[in-house]
């Protein structure tokens, strides 16, 4: 399958998010993944390539999170999350995470009524501890505003890691045990699950990661324990809705087995 390249440079991102209907790709039912995971990688070097600096690869990497918000609505996709911020990347300068951060709550804050308009319910996975309370402020008032959407749920993991998410559900587990809601003998794979940032949304079906390194980089480290993994070659900024498509359409050709045999 082949997609027309859609252009996703401009911040002037469509109110409704529908390409030409020509060009949305007719993906099998029952095909498309659910959940779909994104490691938004390449911004610094996207930039460093063009003489640019750092946080300029960032700014440009902002129409094209919307592009692929878009793309996923367009596709069927029900979750999508989206790696913002690690709990590794506190190790940047300091000059880049305070970017970062009023980046990310600025983003929140200017695209809120935009996502809302197209029916977007806004999620966050991650610690409270060190994030900017700014950021936790946007964060809380647009899941407040988008809580009743049902189009399609995003989560912008900021100050997430997958390891620390597991941490911190042991650590909710453990407490209950002290207090003698649960018997320490009794853990189960559900009681971790019931324990994680967003228990109620479902487990990874895809992780697609951009600028062509192949690692997962600490995220979605239980959601994702059987997602298909696509690493794809372009930068973050070069990527866009045709891309996602590109990744989904080789995901539903995949043969998922979960450990078992196809019969």
């Amino acid at each position: 399958m082949t997609f027309e390249h859609v252009d996703s440079t401009s911040l002037e991102i469509p109110a409704a998010p529908f390409s030409d209907p020509s060009i949305i790709p007719q993906f099998p039912k029952g095909k498309v993944p659910r959940h779909i995971g994104v490691i938004m990688d390449g911004n610094g070097r996207w930039a460093q390539q063009r003489g640019l600096v750092r946080t300029q690869g960032h700014q440009a990497a902002e129409p094209v999170v919307f592009d692929i918000i878009a793309g996923a609505i367009e596709a069927g996709v029900r979750y999508l999350s989206l790696y913002t911020f690690s709990t590794e990347n506190w190790r940047r300068s300091p000059s880049e995470v305070r970017f970062l951060m009023g980046f990310s709550r600025d983003i929140i804050r200017r695209r809120v009524a935009q996502m809302d308009a197209w029916g977007v319910r806004v999620r966050w996975a991650g610690r409270r501890p060190k994030l900017w309370k700014s950021v936790i402020d946007e964060l809380e008032s647009a899941m407040e505003r988008t809580k009743h959407n049902t189009v399609i749920d995003v989560v912008f993991c900021i100050n997430y890691g997958g390891r620390a998410e597991l941490a911190d559900a042991a650590a909710a587990i453990a407490n209950e045990v002290r207090d003698g809601k649960v018997s320490g003998d009794r853990v189960t794979e559900k009681m971790i699950a019931d324990h994680l940032y967003n228990p109620d949304i479902p487990n990874c079906d895809l992780v697609i990661r951009t600028s062509g390194e192949r690692r997962v980089s600490n995220f979605l480290s239980w959601e994702a324990a059987y997602a298909e993994l696509d690493f794809v070659p372009e930068l973050f900024p070069d990527c866009g809705r045709t891309v996602l498509w590109r990744s989904i359409d080789d995901y539903v050709h995949r043969d998922r087995r979960f450990g078992g045999v196809k019969k």
